[in-house]
C-alpha cells in the first residue's frame, strides 16, 4: 500500500488510506495489549509513504529498537503515536498530530476505531483467532471475520470512500490486512455503491501462512467471497505469462528477495477472471532488486493509465 499511495500522491490525486484495526502482532500488538489502544503500524506506514520518507522524522518513525528490555521490536514510531494518542485524547487525532509532523501529503483513516480481533476457519475447519496468528498459519483460509462481528465503521472513513473518484485496493497481505477492511459494517457496500473507478492491485508473491499455492484468479474470487462480488472494475497483475514456473518459496514480510513463489496470472488465469466481468490488466510489474515487491515506477505508471 505505501507505494501505490505515493503514486496516487505523485499523480495530483487528493489521497486517504483506509486501513486496518486489526493487528496484533509485534510491536503494535504489544500496545494494544499494554495500553489498550489501537494498533498503529499499518497507519504508520501509510503516513511515512506520504510524507518524505528519507527526511529524518520519516526514518525516526520507522527505527526499530534492536534490543532494550521492554524497547527490543517496537518502531518508535508506534511509541510516538501512542503518546500523542495519549496527548490529544484519541487515536483520529493522534493520526493527525503525526500527519504534521511527517508533513504527509494525504490522510490516514482506520476503518474502525473499535476493539476488534481477526478470526479464521482454515481449510479443516477449525476456528484460528488473532491475526498474528492467523498469518503465521497454514492457509489459504475458508473464511475470516471479526469479533465482534461487523463493528461500527469509523464515519470519516466511509465518507473517503462515497467521495472517491478513484478506489485502489491492495497490494498487501490478502487474509490480514485487506479483507478486514470490508468485514466493517457498511465498507464493503459503500465499495459496491461506489461509482468510482475501482482497482484491485494483485500481490505479486504468495505469503506463507496466507495465500500459498493461490493465484490471481483465486485472489480476486476470495475478495468476492468477502463481499466485493462486483465491487471490482479493473485487476492489475505482473504478467507472468511466458515465465518459467519455479517451485520457488512463499514469503512473509520479513523473508529474503529470493526466490518467491509468485502469483500466477498467465492467459488462463486472466480469462477466468475476465469472466467475473472484470477488466484485467496485465504487465511486467517486479522490482528485479526485491521480487516480492512492485517496481514503483512500473507501478505508477501503470496506475496512471487504469485510474485515468
Amino acid at each position: 500500500m505505501p507505494t501505490v499511495l505515493a503514486c496516487l500522491l505523485d499523480a495530483g490525486f487528493q489521497t486517504s488510506a483506509v486501513v486496518t484495526m486489526a493487528d496484533d502482532g509485534g510491536s503494535s500488538g504489544k500496545l494494544r495489549d499494554e495500553l489498550g489502544m489501537l494498533p498503529p503500524g499499518d497507519a504508520r506506514n501509510c503516513l511515512v509513504a506520504m510524507g518524505d520518507p528519507d527526511s529524518l522524522v520519516a526514518r525516526l518513525f520507522q527505527y526499530r529498537f534492536p534490543h532494550g528490555e521492554g524497547l527490543a521490536g517496537h518502531a518508535l514510531g508506534n511509541l510516538i503515536i501512542a503518546a500523542l494518542a495519549d496527548i490529544t485524547g484519541g487515536f483520529p487525532e493522534a493520526m493527525r498530530a503525526a500527519s504534521e509532523l511527517l508533513e504527509a501529503r494525504g490522510r490516514v483513516i482506520p476503518s474502525t476505531l473499535e476493539d476488534v480481533r481477526l478470526c479464521a476457519t482454515d481449510r479443516d475447519g477449525l476456528p484460528i483467532e488473532g491475526q498474528a496468528l492467523i498469518a503465521a498459519s497454514r492457509g489459504p483460509f475458508r473464511h475470516v471475520d471479526l469479533d465482534p462481528p461487523r463493528p461500527a465503521a469509523y464515519g470519516p472513513a466511509l465518507d473517503a470512500i462515497e467521495a472517491a473518484d478513484v478506489i485502489v485496493i491492495g497490494p498487501g497481505s490478502l487474509f490480514t490486512s485487506i479483507l478486514p477492511n470490508f468485514l466493517v459494517d457498511g465498507v464493503a457496500e459503500a465499495v459496491r455503491s461506489s461509482a468510482a473507478r475501482r482497482i484491485y492491485v494483485c500481490n505479486l508473491a504468495n505469503q506463507r501462512g496466507e495465500t500459498e499455492g493461490m493465484d490471481a484468479y483465486d485472489h480476486v474470487r476470495t475478495l468476492c467471497d468477502h463481499g466485493l462480488c462486483s465491487a471490482i472494475d479493473i485487476v492489475v497483475v505482473h504478467d507472468t505469462q511466458g515465465e518459467q514456473r519455479t517451485a520457488g518459496r512463499c514469503v512473509v514480510c520479513d523473508d529474503g528477495p529470493s526466490p518467491v513463489e509468485r502469483v500466477e496470472a498467465g492467459e488462463d488465469v486472466r480469462r477466468r477472471i475476465a469472466e467475473l466481468d472484470i477488466e484485467v490488466v496485465a504487465h511486467d510489474l517486479v522490482d528485479v532488486e526485491n521480487p516480492v515487491r512492485h517496481a514503483r515506477a512500473l507501478l505508477c505508471s501503470v496506475l496512471r493509465e487504469v485510474a485515468g
